[in-house]
């Protein structure tokens, strides 16, 4: 399977911490070598590194570790090819244009039966040759296609959520997307989340020693949510998704959750990555 990570906060933040221990199961405590990618939004820009390297050893992987980057949102993704070759093509997260924003979407699943036309819409196509980009451009082009402009959170939460469901009919399709405001999560299988607020205390990465007290670079109203296909840190208490749960966050904290309940059982019955 991949293996997504997403993070979504108040005020600017870098993800130098969660990375460092996300990335050590490229290889080092796992086994999703076949790329990475990690995207940055930053006001109206959006900074997208990618490389079919293992982020364990990938050069670019070291220089997230070592220029932290402060966002307010970032999706991150390792990669265990099943569908598509390793090509930077095929790396996650995708990016695209829409309403005069930039989306990064990352997805953890198989979507076996997505019929190739889905997909291939009027404005979004495909680049690469996974599903998990098909399944992007699907998503994108039905939002687009119903309005003109950005609606309202609370309408596009229940757009998504339709369009989710019609996708999670062909397999499994846990996902991060983001527009740089509003982070969505959805979760089939694998999904955790945790807020950190005041008052600020130490983590310990379970993939690698390393202990970080968040106290020591936080204010007291800072709050910061990380999403993690499983949990990254072995000393604080994380929240599990419900199968077919979306959830949507904004400045660090979960405001809108669903179930996304669809037509016919799974066609995948384990969490692997389509990407």
């Amino acid at each position: 399977m991949c293996q997504l990570l997403g993070m979504n906060c108040n005020v600017p933040t870098d993800i130098a911490f969660s990375f460092r221990g996300f990335r050590q199961r490229a290889g080092v405590t796992d086994q999703h070598s076949d790329g990475f990618g990690i995207g940055f939004f930053e006001e109206a820009g959006c900074r997208l590194f990618l490389d079919y390297q293992a982020a364990s050893e990938s050069p670019i992987a070291r220089i997230i570790d070592h220029y932290p980057i402060k966002s307010i949102n970032v999706i991150a993704h390792i990669r265990k090819a099943t569908q598509g070759v390793v090509s930077l093509a095929n790396c996650h997260p995708f990016q695209r244009e829409m309403w005069g924003q930039y989306w990064l979407f990352a997805h953890n699943g198989d979507l076996k039966s997505l019929p190739p036309e889905l997909g291939k819409g009027h404005f979004y196509q495909p680049v690469g040759s996974t599903d998990s980009e098909q399944a992007f451009c699907y998503l994108l082009e039905k939002l687009r296609s119903k309005h003109e402009k950005m609606p309202s959170s609370e309408v596009l939460f229940a757009e998504l959520k339709e369009i989710t469901s019609t996708l999670a009919e062909f397999g499994v399709f846990n996902f991060i997307l983001s527009n740089g405001k509003f982070m969505f999560a959805h979760c089939s299988t694998n999904l955790s989340y945790i807020v950190r607020k005041a008052p600020f205390t130490t983590a310990h990465l379970l993939d690698e020693d390393v202990t970080f007290d968040f106290s020591t670079v936080t204010t007291p109203t800072d709050r910061v949510a990380v999403i993690a296909t499983l949990p990254l840190t072995d000393n604080e208490t994380w929240t599990k998704f419900e199968p077919d749960q979306l959830i949507m966050f904004i400045d660090g904290e979960p405001v809108l959750e669903q179930n996304c309940p669809h037509s016919r059982p799974s066609k995948a019955t384990t969490n692997t990555c389509s990407s």
